[in-house]
């Protein structure tokens, strides 16, 4: 599947599907990325502010390690875009030859829910030894651009994954407008590719309105977050695998 630019040009495949099973939905593939192609399904080291901890980056190369991953909050704060950017974005800043994906900054809100307010326009940190932030869609994408990572995520209203009741759909429909920004804000859509994240918590119901309401966009990659939120438990598969025929075989 491509995903057009803004400007109508197409661009290339990102995923190829190489052996899938009729009966499971068990699925091999590739990611075909800047920075090499990755077997999906992948382990993803997090090297939060630009680095694994306990292992250095030649021994991640060693390993075969084709995708790490950074978050942009923390990025953003420390040491800041502008120092990474002018390292060389942050595969310079981290040595990193290989495929790079960032966070957002979405997940911060779960993690930092004490230090933070959501609205409309975005989060808004109040870290108790740093200055006060506003990440808004635009911010993310700004900072996610200036770092150069090969896949970026979307800004997304995360709650936690056992919130219920009117708080979920609100967060439901917040990323979905959210998304529309972060694609209107992103100004590298030829050499990275943004992923959209569906949101809904453990409701099928919401999470497959958010599913129509993302495939709307040119976006031809999803994270589902329930999913990654509960470490594929029991309540978080079961609110994904109604998904996955809505997604078709490029998901």
């Amino acid at each position: 599947m491509a995903a057009p630019s803004d400007g109508g040009a197409e661009r290339a495949p990102l995923l190829r599907v190489v052996a899938e099973c009729g009966q499971s939905m068990a699925r091999a593939g590739e990611l075909l990325l800047p920075h090499g192609t990755v077997n999906s399904p992948v382990f993803m080291p997090v090297g939060t502010r630009g680095t694994a901890k306990g292992i250095t980056a030649k021994q991640l190369r060693e390993l075969g390690c084709g995708l790490c991953l950074g978050n942009a909050y923390h990025l953003g704060t420390r040491p800041g875009p502008e120092l990474v950017e002018r390292a060389g974005g942050l595969h310079g800043f981290m040595g990193w030859s290989h495929n790079l994906l960032t966070d957002s900054g979405g997940f911060q809100m779960v993690s930092l829910s004490a230090l933070c307010e959501v609205s409309e326009d975005g989060v808004r940190f109040r870290p108790p030894n740093g200055p006060e932030m506003l990440l808004s869609p635009e911010r993310a994408m700004g900072l996610q651009n200036a770092l150069g990572a090969d896949i970026v995520m979307q800004l997304d209203d995360v709650v936690s994954s056992t919130q219920t009741g009117p708080r979920v759909e609100e967060a439901m429909l917040r990323s979905v407008r959210w998304l529309d920004r972060c694609i209107a804000a992103h100004k590298r859509p030829m050499d990275q590719n943004l992923f959209a994240i569906i949101q809904g918590g453990l409701s099928p119901t919401l999470r497959s309105r958010c599913l129509q309401a993302t495939t709307r966009t040119w976006l031809c990659v999803w994270r589902s977050a329930a999913t990654c939120l509960t470490a594929c438990s029991p309540p978080g598969l079961r609110a994904s695998v109604p998904l996955w025929a809505l997604l078709g075989p490029y998901s």
